[in-house]
């Protein structure tokens, strides 16, 4: 999941490794499910399904999974009821974190983002203490190495998008929530292939930190988003040019 940093997207772009590809696609599947639960199984008549759908369209899902994430979520297949949290807390060098988490079992998860923040040297915050330093944004992400940064401006600014940048290898096209979906499938119709797409938690302004600290974040970011629960890792760190993870 990127959003958090452009540091997960630089990683994705250069080839994700098949167990976080799996783990990212079972995550897909539980947002797909409780979108259909929550609005019903027809995209066209369900606009989060439609998002959720787009998104793992963008990663490269394959289609039967995506319709079985919908029967599951319809009650075709058997329905597990999940519940959709945010915490929010700061990391190593008091970067601020928000975590989604779609989860079946509310104490467990609390449990586990709370031990996760503890032991990787963060701490869990009150509601509404860090979330003040996000906006919603529609954001589709692109290598650049495949795609020309002049096209996708050009397509995508023509397509409603807000702004486009070229940061570290990758193309970040953003847009307003509403004019994600028009958007996105603008650009798909062009044959531009996104590295990631979705609506996500984008920092307001952005905190720096030093090497050594980037890393422990980037290390807790990593643990929060290998928990089953955890849906999507946003935070404002920053990372230093040139940082190279051990």
């Amino acid at each position: 999941m990127s959003g958090h940093s452009k540091w997960a997207t630089i990683k994705h772009a250069k080839g994700a490794a098949d167990a976080k590809r799996g783990q990212m696609f079972t995550k897909f599947i539980k947002e797909i499910s409780i979108a259909a639960r929550m609005g019903g199984g027809d995209p066209n008549a369900n606009p989060r399904l439609r998002t959720a759908i787009l998104k793992a369209r963008a990663a490269n899902m394959p289609k039967d999974n995506i319709e079985r994430a919908i029967k599951k979520g319809t009650g075709e297949l058997g329905a597990t009821t999940y519940e959709e949290l945010t915490y929010e807390g700061y990391g190593p060098g008091g970067v601020a974190i928000l975590v989604d988490v779609l989860t079946d079992n509310k104490n467990r998860a609390a449990a586990n983002v709370r031990n996760l923040f503890g032991k990787n040297g963060g701490n869990l915050g009150a509601t509404g203490s860090v979330s003040y330093m996000f906006s919603r944004k529609g954001v589709i992400e692109y290598d650049a190495s495949v795609v020309s940064e002049d096209e996708i401006m050009e397509a995508a600014l023509e397509a409603g998008a807000d702004d486009v940048s070229n940061e570290d290898g990758i193309i970040t096209v953003t847009t307003d929530p509403s004019a994600f979906e028009s958007a996105f499938e603008a650009l798909q119709a062009k044959g531009y292939e996104s590295v990631s797409a979705g609506i996500e938690m984008v920092p307001d302004t952005y905190s720096s930190l030093d090497a050594d600290t980037t890393r422990k974040v980037l290390k807790l970011i990593d643990k929060l988003e290998e928990d089953d629960d955890v849906q999507n890792v946003y935070s404002n760190i920053d990372i230093p040019e040139g940082f190279e993870a051990e």
